[in-house]
């Protein structure tokens, strides 16, 4: 008895739980024909959920003898499994005997223990239970009034370089260790803080933007008012037509939503019908897996064929929806009718909780938006529980790695200037208040953490932005994320997308090759003229042809046929061999629906060449001949794609003749073995892949009504068998159809790439980059693409690594690939994760160090996983772009994200970093653009320290000379000035020097590798400039000394004049290409400089700063601190040249 799922609640009156009466006879034999209509795979999966939840109330079995007897009614027999176990897992409503005296308030059980979300939710349940489930709300923004300043000022003050000024602002405040003015502390500070508040504030308030405007979008919910659902089901017929228009964000579990064409699906929904009366709706899914086919999905059966809108609410009905999860291709879940339709008298010989399985084709998931006609859906996920959501990680505040490198020697700078203050004291032999001298000299060389540096370094981030967003070259090109152009100029792996991204998703049929001619795109015209030849000036010959099954099969084995026969032939089982349905928009053109582009872009090549299909339902199409007139054939049975058969079939009867033929086409690999033997197929398929077309291999077979009816005998028996049915199934195709076929023809279909996308590939491969290609598509597509792209070079071997079950396999495959770097590596989702589960570090391992890597089938988190776990793995700088909805997690997990503005919408552009129009601009993005910005900032932020600590050498030298006192060397304004007048502008302008031109970055792409090195700010070369300041403060202050006049303020002006002439010499020995900025900088900032000096007679004596003797010491200081290094600068570009100086 414990395996029967037992429910939660009974009724206290016995009875048969449920069930209408049903004559002996027949109820194994119905429950049995219902169980085998359904998918074997549905009937596991709805089954397992319900076994899963019978073990939850197993809890019965041993309570509750007479409650268990209640709930499964006096009969033993019904226990024995002739029901399917969803049935008796359904029978939650139970009803009365007389089916039209519905008195059960319907009541939303949720299996919610702690770990367990699944609900069970009847039609038009009450309000109390379904506040438990989240509310319908999309929320993307990252603050609120209460948390924005705690988090923002958490975010800056985590950095040890922001905390360090805090402090230090802070300490001015303590008038024993206040040294100078208290704004030259603050004013820096809050000027930093104020412009990330303000970025921030903008950021997040554009976000709510878009969060209210899809919050407050409106849709039609139908049903009883929320309260009068409380009021017996009697009630019910009055008020259920009633239709209201409510926002998104109201929507609950149990709403029927009325949805219209191209309106945006608000929650998860279970389709319950649809305006088409085959119960058929196409969705677009781009936002969620970012493939633009249109996807099919099915309404329930039982809801389909309500007369109306109105019928489904008298329904006692209700669907049972696993756990929400991640798998946006997988649901579980079940829907009952508990009781037929009130306005029924009669007691029906049914079982009556029939339960019918739901999986995904049944379901609209939120964020896909409806192609065609109206649907009407019932909501079973809202907000967090959606498989969007779900799908959707929260963007973190991103940092750069320069940010980072640059907070690492900051704590060595403060090291610095902690060792130096404790050990002037200590020299001093621990005199006085020597704590407090500690933390005077601790201030006194605050500068050699200089607060400027993030005030220059932001700047520079600025100026970067501008210039990516002006380059005429990458038009549109905007720039979200101002705080990482430098990242741009470190990337080592580049993870794209697919469709929409390398490819702009619009295939065009691009030959037909029929063994012995082949016709290319500039010749279908004359596919075209042998069409009409074979339907017209042969149409009544094709008539008496094609009257007996005896002449049609005597032609088939014909040897040659006169090529427009061939032709006909070819091109018809292109026009019926397929998914493709005609719809007639409002303004009066057609479109063609179909779930595979390569589909749509057949059935429009044979309209091309003049056979047009224009009707298709279940169990018809229609075709318009090129003459004008009109064929029909009967749609027998259909076999459709699925990656593990990797082919679709079909069989049709000729409305006029009669003639039954089984129509076929698929992968060469899978058609090579069915179609008769010929000496072409291989090497023609080799042809095409090599030119980048998908190829499809066209064969038929035709059938006689005997062996047709063989056929569909034997097949229904394997329909109905409950183990290996699918492989049963497989079987009987495989041995009466697919054997013996004729080989039609093999087309070639290309998907068009975006511009310039192998040339962009080559440069970013030529740059050190390595590129790996995720996306949702299926492995042969993604295959194709990989070739055409050229990620994979020529006679590069491809690995495909598919359907991985076991530990062992997984092994098996990571230690072929270890021993094979070379090659590409094509894998699908369920291997991928099955790899991250097991063997996490080995893959990545191995896969990082592989040239190109595909992973098709992958879910948008499995995305976001893959580049985290490069990222974390091998601590390189990860990239992606993307252009879709599913690409937002991969996006926002890279180090850097690009988003293009594509087909797709800009919901992928907008939580991008960066945003492009195509994704060639990438190139110039990174290799000039992101370059520039690296080596400038590495520039700019080495000599922004040089700048603080040559000061404070000259502070310590200073204090150690005049008895280690804790005096500032100088004071207010000059301190003031030199921090922002006197070097700012000269230092500021390195933001524009380059080393080499924008043709030639380009044209090198290895100049980009070196820069992955990260040799352009390094320990090394922090050791360097620390060495130069060293040597030049010492230099400037001793020479000075040394050069000593009779007055203190002597040594003030020669010092810090020569110390201002050193900064500008030195940055004019750091610029490489001279621009006017650069000029007028350094000018200008000597003018300002001898003009102060008559301003500030309280540092300067006038009469001595305009004698020759003050002008020859200073030019002596100059030329000891400054020309050594120039001549070591010589010397090292002649022994050792930069890489770029040898383009030059």
């Amino acid at each position: 008895m414990s395996e029967i799922p037992l429910h939660s609640f009974g009724r206290a009156r016995k009875s048969r739980a449920g069930y209408a009466p049903l004559p002996n006879g027949e109820s194994s034999g119905r429950s049995d024909l219902d169980s085998d209509s359904m998918p074997l795979t549905t009937r596991v999966a709805a089954a397992t959920s319900a076994r899963r939840k019978g073990k939850r109330r197993e809890r019965y079995d041993s309570e509750n003898p007479e409650e268990e007897e209640t709930l499964l009614g006096h009969d033993p027999q019904e226990g024995d499994g002739t029901y399917p176990e969803d049935e008796t897992e359904a029978s939650v409503t139970h009803q009365p005997d007389t089916p039209s005296q519905v008195r059960v308030p319907p009541v939303i059980r949720e299996e919610m223990s702690a770990n367990d979300k699944s609900r069970t939710v009847p039609f038009r349940p009450p309000d109390k239970p379904r506040s438990k489930f989240p509310p319908n709300i999309v929320r993307n923004q990252k603050y609120n009034a209460f948390t924005f300043l705690p988090i923002v000022f958490y975010e800056q003050f985590k950095f040890f370089f922001n905390l360090y000024f805090l402090l230090v602002a802070l300490s001015q405040f303590v008038p024993a260790l206040k040294i100078g003015f208290i704004a030259t502390y603050i004013a820096p500070l809050a000027f930093v803080l104020c412009v990330t508040m303000g970025k921030e504030a903008y950021d997040d308030y554009k976000r709510n933007l878009r969060d209210r405007e899809a919050n407050s979008a409106r849709y039609l919910v139908f049903g009883s008012n929320h309260a009068a659902s409380a009021r017996s089901t009697r009630n019910r017929d009055d008020d259920s037509s009633h239709t209201r228009s409510v926002p998104s964000s109201a929507l609950r579990v149990g709403d029927f939503v009325l949805l219209e064409k191209n309106q945006r699906v608000p929650a998860d929904l279970v389709l319950l019908r649809t305006s088409d009366q085959s119960g058929t709706c196409f969705i677009r899914t781009d936002q969620l897996d970012g493939e633009t086919d249109w996807k099919l999905r099915v309404a329930v059966p039982a809801t389909q064929k309500a007369p109306n809108e109105r019928e489904l609410l008298s329904l006692n009905a209700e669907i049972y929806a696993d756990a929400p999860m991640k798998d946006i291709h997988t649901f579980i879940g079940t829907f009952t009718i508990n009781s037929p339709p009130s306005s029924t008298n009669d007691v029906p010989m049914v079982q009556v909780p029939t339960v019918e399985p739901l999986t995904a084709e049944n379901v609209l998931w939120a964020n896909t938006v409806l192609a065609a006609g109206s649907a009407v859906g019932f909501v079973i996920y809202t907000g967090a529980e959606t498989r969007a959501v779900m799908n959707t990680s929260h963007p973190e505040t991103k940092v750069g790695l320069l940010d980072l490198e640059i907070n690492r020697l900051a704590k060595i700078l403060c090291a610095v200037t902690f060792a130096l203050s404790f050990a002037l004291v200590a020299l001093n032999g621990f005199r006085g208040l020597w704590y407090i001298y500690i933390f005077r000299f601790l201030i006194l060389f605050s500068s050699i953490i200089p607060i400027s540096l993030r005030v220059n370094l932001d700047m520079g981030k600025t100026v970067y932005a501008q210039q990516i967003m002006t380059d005429k070259e990458i038009p549109h090109t905007i720039v979200r994320t101002s705080t990482l152009p430098e990242e741009l100029g470190r990337i080592e792996y580049l993870l794209s997308d697919k469709t929409g991204t390398l490819t702009q998703n619009e295939m065009e049929m691009k030959k037909l090759h029929m063994g012995t001619v082949s016709y290319g795109y500039d010749s279908m015209d004359e596919v075209a003229h042998q069409l009409a030849v074979a339907f017209g000036a042969s149409a009544e010959q094709t008539h008496h042809r094609m009257g007996s099954t005896a002449t049609g099969a005597q032609l088939a084995t014909r040897g040659r046929r006169d090529m427009s026969s061939r032709v006909h032939d070819a091109v018809l089982s292109l026009g019926l061999c397929h998914n493709v349905t005609p719809v007639t928009n409002d303004d009066g053109t057609v479109t063609y629906q179909a779930s595979s582009p390569d589909e749509v872009a057949i059935v429009k090549w044979t309209e091309s060449v003049g056979l047009t299909l224009t009707f298709r339902d279940r169990t018809r199409i229609q075709l318009q001949t090129p003459s004008g007139a009109r064929i029909s054939f009967d749609v027998l049975d259909i076999f459709p794609f699925t990656s593990e058969s990797k082919r679709m079939g079909i069989v049709v009867r000729d409305a006029q003749s009669g003639e039954i033929t089984f129509l076929q086409k698929g992968a060469d690999v899978v058609m090579a073995r069915i179609v008769q033997r010929n000496d072409w197929l291989e090497e023609e398929c080799a042809n095409m892949a090599r030119e980048g077309l998908r190829t499809l291999v066209m064969a038929r077979r035709r059938l006689s009504e005997q062996s047709y009816a063989l056929f569909k005998e034997r097949y229904h028996q394997a329909s109905v068998r409950l183990e290996g049915r699918n492989e049963a199934m497989a079987g009987v195709v495989s041995d009466l159809l697919e054997r013996d076929m004729e080989l039609l023809g093999l087309t070639g279909v290309e998907d068009k790439l975006q511009d310039e996308v192998k040339s962009t590939l080559e440069l970013l491969r030529n740059a050190g980059i390595k590129i790996w290609m995720l996306t949702g598509d299926k492995i042969e597509t993604a295959t194709c693409i990989a070739i055409s792209t050229k990620l994979v070079a020529r006679n590069q071997y491809i690995h495909q690594v598919a359907k991985l079950k076991t530990s062992d396999e997984v092994r098996d495959e990571l230690e072929f690939l270890q021993n094979k770097l070379d090659c590409c590596l094509v894998i699908d989702g369920e291997s991928l994760q099955l790899c991250l589960n097991l063997f996490q570090n080995e893959f990545i391992e191995i896969a990082t160090k592989l040239s190109a890597v595909v992973a098709c089938r992958c879910s948008p988190t499995q995305k976001a996983d893959v580049a985290r776990l490069i990222r974390k793995h091998t601590r390189k700088r990860v990239c992606c772009i993307g252009d879709g909805g599913n690409d937002v997690s991969m996006i926002q997990a890279a180090d850097v994200g690009v988003g293009i503005v594509g087909k797709e919408g800009k919901q992928a552009s907008l939580a991008a970093d960066f945003s492009v129009t195509q994704f060639s601009h990438l190139t110039k993005l990174l290799l000039w653009h992101g370059r520039n910005s690296y080596r400038r900032s590495a520039k700019l932020a080495q000599f922004v320290i040089h700048r603080g600590l040559i000061i404070s050498v000259m502070q310590a030298v200073f204090s150690a000379i005049f008895y280690f006192a804790p005096i500032a060397l100088y004071q207010g304004w000059l301190m003031v000035g030199y921090a922002t007048v006197y070097t700012m502008a000269p230092v500021f302008s390195l933001v524009l020097d380059r080393d080499v031109s924008e043709d030639l970055a380009l044209l090198y792409p290895e100049l980009y590798k070196e820069l992955t090195k990260g040799r352009i700010l390094s320990f090394k070369t922090f050791f360097m400039w620390l060495m130069i300041s060293v040597y030049q403060g010492a230099a400037i202050m001793i020479m000075s000394l040394v050069l000593f006049e009779n007055e203190f303020l002597n040594i003030v002006s020669i010092s810090f004049t020569a110390l201002i002439l050193n900064e500008l010499i030195m940055v004019a020995l750091e610029i490489t290409t001279w621009h006017i900025y650069m000029v007028i900088s350094e000018v200008v900032t000597l003018f300002f400089y001898v003009i102060s000096i008559a301003f500030l007679p309280e540092y300067f004596d006038l009469s001595f700063v305009v004698s020759i003797r003050f002008a020859w010491k200073v030019a002596v200081i100059v030329a000891i601190s400054a020309f050594p290094l120039y001549i070591i600068k010589l010397i090292r570009s002649r022994i050792a040249p930069a890489v770029s100086s040898k383009l030059l």
